[in-house]
């Protein structure tokens, strides 16, 4: 089980660019919270998540471990990580949501993507299983044209988190950036569109019969949504063990073939993103750098290449 768990928690900040529409009596409406519900949300910002000083060269910069899903509550950070973001000179993030030309070259390449002729295609059987999935969300229909069905199996699982009140327009990330923008940090990408677009995609037919299988397996059979929920209310409460023990509870590691998937979406992209960051660093600048919280976790999470890369690394207490 849960192909679809690492595939949503590594490569969900992709489909943070993809909003869904309802368009029937049993989908979730768009969200559209109220001035005086976001006013709320914002007086009683309280700090979530996981949040790392790291020192070096005599300055300071910060890991902050995020959440590619959430609620109107949490898109408001509390005061210690308010503080940390502010008083870096960058933020940092896989990719800046907040930048239009970043998801105009996300778009346009899943487009690309989805009418490639040397693409595997997706057989016929997996096809129609995928379209009565998207009709379950109320997803147009012609995403089909517009989008990989890889990329498409990854938002329809972030997607089932609306019945329980996540929300990708309420994820931390694009909230993150359009603070620091408004603050007027400089932002930066740790990654690109190409390489989110090139990790998703399958590298064969029979990869593809796989990968597409378990995403859709998953959802049918409704292994996704409480998954989404544990994995969201571990962020939102700051059980760092559960979440960095992961790899015991989700399912998604026991042969060969997924634990090397599993490598490629998230120990392989850490060390580039930890070498960037370290650039950012060591250019003389103050670095926020909020990533997915999986890649935080473990011996090759961003919080041990720091270390391994000299620095003094101290987790801070959110939750006291």
């Amino acid at each position: 089980m849960m192909s679809t768990l690492r595939r949503w928690l590594t490569l969900g900040c992709a489909a943070l660019a993809l909003q869904a529409h309802a368009k029937a009596p049993d989908c979730p409406p768009p969200p559209s919270p109220s001035a005086e519900a976001v006013a709320q949300a914002r007086g009683q910002a309280r700090d979530r998540g996981f949040l790392w000083r790291i020192r070096k060269d005599g300055r300071t910069s910060w890991l902050y471990g995020t959440l590619h899903v959430g609620r109107l509550a949490w898109v408001f950070p509390g005061p210690k990580v308010s503080e940390a973001l502010q008083g870096s000179q960058v933020a940092a993030f896989e990719l800046d949501f907040s930048d239009e030309a970043v998801v105009q070259r996300l778009l346009d390449g899943l487009a690309t993507a989805a009418r490639d002729p040397a693409a595997p295609r997706l057989p016929d059987d997996l096809a129609v299983r995928l379209r009565r999935q998207m009709e379950a969300a109320c997803v147009p229909a012609d995403w089909q044209q517009s989008l990989p069905p890889e990329m498409l199996g990854v938002t329809l699982s972030m997607m089932v988190g609306r019945h329980d009140g996540l929300e990708t327009s309420y994820a931390i990330d694009p909230a993150l950036a359009r603070l620091a923008r408004s603050a007027g940090k400089e932002l930066v990408s740790l990654e690109t569109p190409e390489l989110q677009i090139d990790v998703l995609r399958s590298k064969s037919a029979a990869e593809l019969r796989e990968n597409m299988d378990k995403m859709l397996g998953d959802l049918e059979r409704d292994r996704v949504r409480p998954l989404l929920r544990r994995v969201a209310d571990a962020w939102a409460q700051g059980r760092a063990a559960e979440l960095s023990g992961y790899r015991s509870w989700c399912e998604c590691a026991r042969t060969p073939q997924e634990r090397e998937s599993l490598k490629a979406l998230l120990d392989d992209r850490n060390g580039p993103m930890a070498q960037r960051i370290d650039a950012l660093h060591t250019s003389g600048k103050t670095v926020f750098a909020a990533v997915g919280s999986l890649h935080m976790f473990g011996p090759t999470g961003l919080p041990a290449l720091m270390a391994a890369r000299g620095y003094e690394v101290v987790p801070v207490e959110l939750y006291r």
